[in-house]
């Protein structure tokens, strides 16, 4: 079992990709979207092919001409020490360290021609996971948060859920769209078992709902009483709507059976693997097909300054190998594919020169992340790099566009706005363009 990751070279936790900030509860109104979406003509409805997004975040930047974009005729010391290998998609060559994933990739499109100019652990996580760059005037929403937001869902579903470590939690990840739109954090522990625990949707041992729900009418009559107090009502007004969906969640047993693991069997939850990674993945195909519209799960430890080749073969690529392949297969058995989106990336690449202690640096100037299902091809490779995987050689592309892509597929307009607490609209992916290519 991969052992937990904490930091990377610059002392960014995998949680802190996260870590967006809070800002204010404005924007569109949920009757509004329901009138909007009522309106919508029959074409506009048709548009939309994914219902949600499973997201495999690789915290530290994972070396991609190591694992997707091998160049096996570059010069020594810069070639990977890895061979490529054929796949189920015609042309399409892996790692050898992927042979589960090799034999699912007739299912999967692979980017081979992102960049971004970005080179720091924190900014380059806020880019990859907003789609949006990073500037210290305004905090921009996950994507995971703008799903909240404009998605809608089942009484007593939340509609964003993240896998992650809580230790040090600083703040939400919602940034202008305010706390309401933050995350259901999950921690996990260890993998095995029942061991999953939600915050703010799970009671403590010996606690009944009874019992909190008589706390929480004495609470708001205390709310009540002091609000006029509080300078920051943007914030109370978010945490507000955030406690209400974690009521309803309690109230409701499909959240709760979703993280019954043990209800799989035993074959599933092997083939997913043993790891904290592995049954995360599980339980998000469980939450998606509960409703859930956007969950996310982290494995760190892939800024491999030091041991690149060894790190990778040992740990990292197997339980990659072992997820990946077992959640795009089990979700295209069940019919869930065609409307799940999985996107697997990390915040940037690493150098073409491996370093003098066999490991890569960063690099943000080329990088491969993969895709698959909700109206994304299948056995498709998306542009190039050059002979040595320095830079994009086709049909380059960027962070805000694959959002944008991802948003298109869920029949969101990538481009429409949102109402900052100020007042100020804001596009949703303002530079990002639909790469027209990508889609099935």
């Amino acid at each position: 079992m991969p052992r937990p990751f904490v930091s990377d070279c610059e002392g960014f936790h995998r949680r802190d990709f996260l870590k967006i900030g809070v800002g204010g509860l404005f924007g569109l109104t949920l009757p509004q979207l329901l009138r909007l979406e009522a309106q919508a003509a029959p074409q506009e409805r048709r548009q939309r092919r994914a219902n949600a997004v499973i997201m495999l975040w690789l915290g530290g930047g994972p070396s991609h001409q190591d694992i997707w974009d091998l160049k096996p005729d570059a010069p020594e010391g810069i070639r990977s020490l890895f061979k490529p290998i054929p796949t189920k998609a015609d042309g399409m060559q892996i790692c050898e360290h992927l042979p589960k994933t090799a034999q699912a990739a007739d299912k999967i499109t692979i980017v081979r021609s992102l960049y971004h100019s970005i080179p720091s652990h924190g900014p380059a996580s806020v880019f990859m996971t907003t789609g949006n760059k990073p500037t210290p005037a305004l905090d921009y929403p996950s994507m995971g948060s703008l799903t909240a937001k404009l998605l809608t869902t089942e009484k007593g579903i939340p509609p964003y859920v993240s896998f992650g470590d809580l230790r040090g939690d600083r703040g939400g990840i919602a940034g202008y769209l305010g706390t309401a739109y933050n995350p259901f954090i999950v921690e996990n522990g260890g993998g095995r078992g029942n061991a999953f625990r939600v915050r703010g949707i799970q009671l403590p041992g010996g606690f009944t709902l009874d019992e909190l729900e008589k706390r929480d009418k004495l609470f708001r009559r205390f709310d009540a009483t002091f609000r006029s107090l509080e300078k920051s009502a943007d914030l109370v007004e978010g945490l507000d709507t955030f406690h209400q969906q974690a009521l309803e969640i309690l109230r409701s047993d499909k959240t709760k059976k979703a993280f019954a693991l043990e209800q799989e069997p035993p074959a599933v939850r092997e083939r997913y693997g043993p790891t904290p990674f592995g049954q995360g993945a599980l339980a998000a195909r469980r939450l998606v097909e509960a409703g859930v519209r956007f969950v996310t799960i982290s494995l760190g430890g892939w800024d491999t300054h030091r041991q690149n080749f060894d790190v990778l073969a040992k740990r990292l690529l197997p339980t990659l190998d072992q997820t990946l392949s077992a959640l795009v297969e089990d979700l295209d058995a069940r019919g869930l594919l065609e409307t799940t989106i999985v996107y697997c990336a990390g915040e940037f690449g690493r150098t073409p020169k491996i370093n003098k202690t066999a490991g890569r640096d960063h690099w943000a100037r080329s990088m491969a992340v993969v895709l698959a299902g909700g109206g994304i091809q299948r056995g498709y490779v998306h542009g190039s790099t050059d002979a040595q995987g320095m830079a994009p050689a086709t049909e380059p592309c960027t962070p805000d566009d694959v959002s944008a892509t991802i948003f298109h597929c869920l029949g969101i307009d990538p481009h429409m706005e949102l109402m900052t607490s100020t007042g100020r609209p804001i596009q949703l992916f303002r530079e990002g363009r639909v790469i027209d290519k990508l889609l099935a």
